[in-house]
This record gives C-alpha cells, sequence and structure tokens, in this order.
C-alpha cells in the first residue's frame, strides 16, 4: 500500500526537489535478466502475474474514497507510545545454537546448522524519504553494524518495507550469498553486490548452496519501488537445512498456496506468517486475521511466528491487534512463537 500512497502523492515531485535519493529507487532488470524474466511462465503481457487473479484495491468505496480515508481519516492506537525490544549482542551468541531474533515487522536473523540467515532487514527507513513511515518508540535499535558475517541474505520482494537501500548498501561486504525472485538482482547490482554474489530465481525453482536448499513459492502480492509496479517478482521461500524447514512466508493474501505447501513439504518445523498492515480495502495482498489462522492450518507446521507488524503503521488497524491475532491462534491450540523485539528465541 505504501507504494500506491506515494505514488499517488506526487513521486516525481518528490524526486524532483531532492527528498528521495534516486539510487535508493533502484534499477529495473534489463539485458540478459529481462531476457530470463521474459521466459518466465508467471510474466505475462509485460509484468509478473499472481497465480490467481488479484485485485490490489477491494474496497466498494473506489479508490479514491479508499485512499481518502485512509490518507486523512485518524484511526484510534495505531501508533503506541513505545514498543519493548531488548538490545542483543548479536555477534556474541552461541555459534552451535539454533536461534531466532526478530528486529520488528518483516526483518529477522536465524543461526542454523551453523549458518545465519537474515531475511528482509529493514534498519533505517521503510519508505522513500524519512518523515513517512516511521518506526515506533523502541523498535528502532538495531543498525547492518550490528548483525555477524551473513551466510544468506533472503528478500522476498522488493518493496520499501522489506528491501531498505541504505541497510543493504552497509551489508554488501558482510553478506556471502543473496537469494530473490526474479529481477530483484538488477537493484543488488547496481547497489554493488557482485553478479556472484545474487541467486534470483522463479516460483518452482530450487538451488543447494553450502548444504541449505532454498525453494522458491508462491506468494500473493505485487511489487515495485516507485512508478512500474511487478517487473520482480515477490516471493515466499522454503528452507530446508540438515536438521530442520523453515518456510518464511513473506507478504500476501490468501490461497490454496497454504495446502500445497505442506502436501510439498510435510514436516514443517517453524512457518513465519504475515500478520499486519491488512485492511479490507485491499484484503487480497495481506493475510486477514481469518486467514492467517486458516493458513496455519493448512500448513500443519509444528511451530509458528507472526511477523508484518509492531514496527510500522501501514493500515488503519490498531498497532496492537496482530499480537491480539497471535494470542487466539495459541487460545486454538495452535505453538505460537511470539518474541519481544531483540529477544533470542531457541530454534531445535
Amino acid at each position: 500500500m505504501l507504494w500506491i500512497i506515494l505514488s499517488l502523492c506526487g513521486a516525481l515531485t518528490i524526486t524532483s526537489i531532492g527528498l528521495v535519493n534516486p539510487t535508493s529507487i533502484g534499477k529495473l532488470p534489463s539485458g540478459a535478466r529481462l531476457e530470463r524474466i521474459e521466459k518466465s511462465p508467471h510474466y505475462k503481457d509485460g509484468a509478473f502475474q499472481n497465480e490467481f487473479e488479484t485485485q490490489t484495491m477491494t474496497s466498494d468505496k473506489g479508490f479514491w474514497n479508499a485512499m481518502y480515508d485512509f490518507l486523512l481519516k485518524s484511526y484510534p492506537n495505531t501508533i503506541p507510545d513505545s514498543v519493548p525490544a531488548i538490545r542483543t549482542d548479536l555477534k556474541k551468541l552461541d555459534p552451535n545454537a539454533d536461534w531466532l531474533v526478530w528486529f520488528g515487522h518483516s526483518s529477522y536473523l536465524m543461526q542454523l546448522s551453523g549458518k545465519r540467515i537474515l531475511v528482509d532487514p529493514v534498519f533505517y527507513k521503510a519508505s522513500p524519504v524519512s518523515f513517512i513511515n516511521r518506526a515506533f518508540r523502541g523498535t528502532d535499535i538495531y543498525r547492518p553494524s550490528d548483525m555477524p558475517e551473513i551466510d544468506y541474505l533472503i528478500i522476498t520482494h522488493d518493496h520499501w518495507d522489506h528491501l531498505d537501500y541504505q541497510t543493504v548498501k552497509e551489508l554488501r561486504t558482510h553478506v556471502k550469498q543473496v537469494i530473490c525472485g526474479l529481477g530483484v538482482g538488477a537493484d543488488f547490482e547496481y547497489w554493488g553486490y557482485d553478479s556472484s554474489q545474487i541467486t534470483e530465481m522463479d516460483w518452482g525453482d530450487s538451488v543447494t548452496i553450502g548444504g541449505f536448499t532454498f525453494y522458491c513459492l508462491p506468494a500473493r502480492h505485487f511489487s515495485g519501488r516507485w512508478l512500474s509496479r511487478n517487473q520482480t517478482l515477490w516471493a515466499s521461500f522454503l528452507l530446508e537445512t540438515p536438521a530442520q524447514k523453515i518456510y518464511i512466508g513473506g507478504d500476501g493474501g490468501y490461497d490454496d498456496r497454504f495446502k500445497r505447501l505442506s502436501e510439498q513439504f510435510p514436516g514443517i518445523d517453524l512457518a513465519i506468517l504475515e500478520n499486519g498492515q491488512y485492511n479490507k480495502n485491499w484484503s487480497k495482498i495481506h493475510l486477514m486475521p481469518a486467514e492467517l489462522e486458516q493458513a496455519a492450518r493448512d500448513i500443519h507446521a509444528k511451530k509458528y511466528m507472526t511477523v508484518h507488524h509492531s514496527k510500522y503503521k501501514i493500515s488503519t488497524h490498531a498497532w496492537d491487534d496482530p499480537l491480539k491475532n497471535e494470542q487466539k491462534l495459541r487460545e486454538d491450540s495452535l505453538d505460537v512463537l511470539s518474541p519481544e523485539i531483540g529477544a533470542v528465541v531457541p530454534l531445535q
């Protein structure tokens, strides 16, 4: 939704007066990268398509009325006074243990079988400009310099709240391999990463690196950092380590892919699902609360964790509604991890 809102509010004007660093917008795919994209069965009529027809806006009020409500109406309890967070020295954690540390929203670090995996890190700005979409008080306590060496950096899609230019720029010399959807590698190369560091994947692709297998799987969402939409692929990922299977859900509305996931990969140890920034006006591109529980039950994982909440306001629900959604899952007998930001969660 942030992409749409900023575009409609005069993206070109903002750029022209220097409030946005043009480099942070990234680069559209071209050359051999674009040729590969054009061969994808998911790329049609000049853009990537969801598996099922998906409306970005589902409001019965019409697009402009829905945008007016979102931008100009006030909604209660959308921004907290502060959010509890723990400052952990990530470089001193046990190198032989399996653990996860969540940084708020959709950013988290895992150590599994001796490898470190960083997902969708945003440690500076979750929008093109600093005065929009600011982090909640208390949550903005980690920086790229706090990260240990990263074996795999996973990017689920190129939206600003999942791919932050300054963050990945500062991480460049500390990342061994980037795993992302088709086209997203153009941004990383533009920002100084070597092509040998980047593995771009289409839905259905898999790759094994260092004993870890990454499966690129569908999501029901969209992409775009500025005015060009759906030129890069949004995705979810199944990570198979020597000891565990972890599902990284990314962003996306409900469909039958969760049932297909459990059939293709039975016995998932941990499923990390989106929970937050949902709204009836864009109900097909984010999981609504009732759909969150249905998705969890479709997957049949041993444990669950939810992300996409507790750091930014990108919708109209109360900031702590996603925490209540988690509690509802727990009351309905699902095993749900609910860590504070920065807390170390054992994974075994």
